[in-house]
């Protein structure tokens, strides 16, 4: 008979089921839990509708490119004084002002949409606010989840399992998104999203959260911004997570402002189509952060990120290739499964490693990674689609993906060498070896 627990650093964790789902037994976490899923089945509808609305009114490449860059380009400039603040400040009450503000930017784009009063203009414009509310939500968002937890054996675990929230809304936001597009236009969306912030705000609102002893480090906050850089980019194992996470979402993660060219003109369908894909990466994805939450502890798992990366740019190269749309799906599958390890694996790795008076700003600097880098990839990609096609993008930026991943596979034995939490890159067999 298998055990109900095993022991890890003196630590009972639980193994099955109980062992997937532990981080829930910490009240401020499930709270979290259960209003983010519904405010999450909102934002996926919200994204599909955006780009779909886009594409409609313009028929440009190049302006899904422009909306993308707007959403996020905050991220790039702005996150990195928002880990400063989540160090400094209370993560509770800021999270609370940053998920007031998204539900209002829902709002006005649904009342532009459905008074039929809406232009490109605004999409973009309410696209950048958005991206400045995200800058500061995502840096202390991904370090509150620290704080929620009663065990902090719990953290990877999480993680994973907000993840799989993130995947399994992936799933319903875009399918319902498209069923409502194609009936009564993309307004309902944006308005559905609006009304489903309330659930996040009141499960933040009904938190008990412990004070947290919050750093009021002398300087400036410029000063504990140079701190941070120095900090991070000064440890290699940090450094190296950051670059192949940049790397990744400059060439590869902008796929999703060419979906529409791809459900439409290369595929020969519509807003369904776009649902459909766009649910495919939401299964593989969802599969990926199941297989980070049953996982018992980091070990290992810097290794497994090289491997997530390349699989996904490999997912992406043969999902260009593809004409068929079951092709696609089944491709999209791999693709999300790869996407979602690598970017859910390296939040992981990032708070397990990092100090926890910088957890804040290595964590911007996480998001600065996969949303800053974002805008600069959704630029180039709907410019150079415009060009060459949206095939020759997916090849491209899936082969730098790939190519990404086997370079931070080298790196991974100087990782080894450098980190004082050595477990994350090593198999349980290497760890033995290196402690003997």
């Amino acid at each position: 008979m298998a055990p109900e627990s095993i022991t890890t650093n003196g630590t009972n964790i639980p193994t099955g089921i109980k062992g997937i789902f532990r981080a829930l037994k910490s009240r401020n976490f499930r709270l979290f839990f259960g209003g983010q899923g519904i405010s999450l089945i909102g934002t996926w509808m919200q994204m599909v509708a955006q780009s779909w609305l886009v594409y409609r009114l313009t028929g440009s490449p190049t302006l899904l490119g422009v909306v993308g860059f707007a959403a996020n380009i905050p991220s790039f400039v702005l996150a990195p004084f928002a880990g400063v603040l989540a160090d400094r400040f209370n993560r509770h009450r800021m999270l609370v002002i940053t998920q007031v503000l998204s539900m209002i930017q829902a709002l006005l784009l649904a009342f532009l949409v459905l008074s039929d009063l809406v232009a490109v203009w605004h999409i973009i414009a309410l696209a950048l606010f958005l991206g400045i509310i995200n800058a500061f939500d995502m840096p202390i968002r991904q370090s509150f989840i620290f704080d929620m937890i009663d065990r902090k054996e719990d953290l990877g675990n999480a993680i994973a399992l907000n993840s799989s929230l993130v995947q399994s809304s992936r799933l319903i936001g875009p399918s319902i998104a498209g069923i409502l597009i194609a009936i009564v236009g993309e307004g309902v969306c944006f308005l559905v999203n609006g009304l489903s912030f309330i659930a996040v705000i009141a499960a933040l609102l009904a938190m008990k959260v412990q004070p947290r002893a919050v750093s009021r480090a002398s300087g400036s906050a410029l000063h504990g911004l140079k701190e941070g850089f120095r900090y991070a980019f000064g440890n290699t194992p940090i450094r190296s997570i950051l670059i192949l996470l940049a790397l990744v979402n400059i060439v590869g993660t902008p796929y999703t402002v060419l979906m529409p060219i791809f459900a439409r003109d290369i595929l020969g369908g519509g807003p369904h189509t776009l649902g459909f894909i766009m649910t495919a990466v939401g299964i593989g994805a969802l599969v990926g952060a199941i297989f980070l939450a049953s996982r018992r502890s980091p070990r290992g798992l810097g290794k497994v990120l090289g491997w997530a990366a390349g699989i996904f740019g490999v997912g992406l190269v043969f999902f260009s290739l593809s004409r068929q749309v079951w092709l696609s799906l089944f491709v999209m599958l791999f693709t999300g499964f790869g996407m979602l390890v690598n970017l859910a694996g390296s939040n992981t790795v990032l708070q397990t490693i990092a100090d926890e008076d910088k957890r804040g700003r290595v964590m911007s600097l996480y998001t600065m990674g996969m949303r800053g880098m974002m805008p600069f990839g959704s630029l180039l990609a709907g410019s150079v689609a415009a060009a060459f096609g949206a095939p020759f993008v997916l090849l491209l930026g899936g082969a730098s993906c790939a190519v990404g991943a086997v370079i931070y596979g080298f790196s991974i034995r100087a990782m080894r060498q450098t980190s004082a939490k050595i477990e994350v890159f090593e198999t349980p067999t290497l760890l033995r070896r290196h402690r003997g």
